[in-house]
């Protein structure tokens, strides 16, 4: 990366960086994209430069997490026998070792019940959803006849467990246990789209 991009990338985290303990503070609905502005010390337009929408702002790394699954799965990692696997390993993964995407670090219940309270967060994250799930069938569909069935099928349940961590961060329950649960309830509902077993349990 050269000197010029690697100056706008750190704008562009300076201004999501800014952005995020506002709506935190102050719902996302009542911060407008010029008070994010002036808390960065940039312009309006420097920032519709970086996120066209205020929505971009929030969800500042949708692009990473689009992709996200069709990167698993193009090409398939050694050791995964079938898409399911990939897809069912990395999550399981991520839940064991607490990774911060998934919410479970300290601080992610404020910023679901962010989420939760705004409708135009909540439709956005359905567009992030369609679009990685999108984003799946396309680098499923060179070598897999139904790959906007299975892309369906792998997104829907990638989704359902994110969904059922939410819930259970916003009741309150301890991350460990958390994570500890819904790797053996992942497992167990990827199973009948993968005959595989996990790593370290064969």
């Amino acid at each position: 990366m050269g000197l010029r991009e690697t100056k706008k990338q750190r704008t562009r985290t300076a201004i999501a960086d800014t952005a995020l303990p506002l709506f935190l503070a102050h719902g996302f609905d009542r911060v407008t994209v010029a008070e994010v502005a002036r808390h960065a010390g940039v312009s309006t337009n420097t920032v519709f430069n970086y996120f066209p929408t205020k929505e971009d702002l929030f969800f500042d790394r949708q692009d990473e997490v689009e992709r996200h699954l069709a990167a698993l799965v193009d090409p398939l990692p050694p050791g995964a026998c079938c898409p399911a696997a990939a897809v069912r390993d990395d999550l399981c993964a991520a839940l064991r070792r607490a990774d911060p995407a998934l919410g479970l670090a300290p601080g992610a219940d404020a910023f679901f019940r962010i989420v939760e309270a705004s409708p135009a967060l909540r439709a956005r994250e359905r567009e992030i959803g369609e679009r990685a799930e999108a984003a799946l069938a396309a680098a499923l569909a060179p070598r897999t006849p139904d790959a906007s069935l299975l892309a369906g099928a792998l997104t829907g349940l990638h989704r359902a467990t994110l969904r059922e961590l939410r819930r259970r961060v916003l009741a309150g329950d301890p991350p460990p246990t958390i994570a500890a649960d819904l790797t053996a309830a992942a497992t167990r509902a990827f199973a009948p789209l993968c005959t595989c077993p996990p790593p370290g349990t064969a």
